[in-house]
């Protein structure tokens, strides 16, 4: 039986994590796609930086790092305060996959990594972006 290598270990780690979470943000903070989103983040990253990185060590199967310091994530609970569409989940994305370009990973780990976030990414929008149906 051959045990499966974990998203953290193929991503190298708490040095590759960083490194994508930071290449993640530093895309947010340049993105004009992203300047609605990046707006809801306080001037300073560091501690988005710091959450993000905990929250991904633990989710890719690395150390619980968020989990043992802020118990657990609820994301959408956490998130409800904004208002997140569509629009801003594609912004959201699209910054991640630049990250995940610069890292240049393999082709498998990045299919692995967008099959995992992609769906997480959907599932925080809280927003109707559809007009609703006008009554008959």
């Amino acid at each position: 039986m051959t045990q499966e290598i974990s998203l953290y270990d193929r991503l190298g780690g708490e040095t590759g994590v960083q490194r994508l979470v930071n290449l993640f943000y530093d895309h947010m903070d340049g993105s004009a796609r992203a300047k609605h989103i990046r707006s809801l983040h306080q001037s300073d990253l560091s501690d988005s930086r710091q959450k993000l990185f905990e929250y991904f060590s633990g989710w890719f199967g690395g150390p619980p790092l968020f989990v043992e310091k802020h118990g657990h994530p609820r994301l959408r609970a956490r998130h409800n305060h904004v208002n997140i569409g569509l629009e801003d989940r594609d912004a959201w994305l699209a910054c991640l996959y630049l990250a995940m370009n610069e890292m240049k990973l393999s082709e498998s780990l990045h299919q692995d990594l967008v099959d995992k976030i992609a769906p997480m990414a959907d599932h925080m929008r809280n927003k109707a972006d559809e007009a609703p149906l006008a009554d008959c």
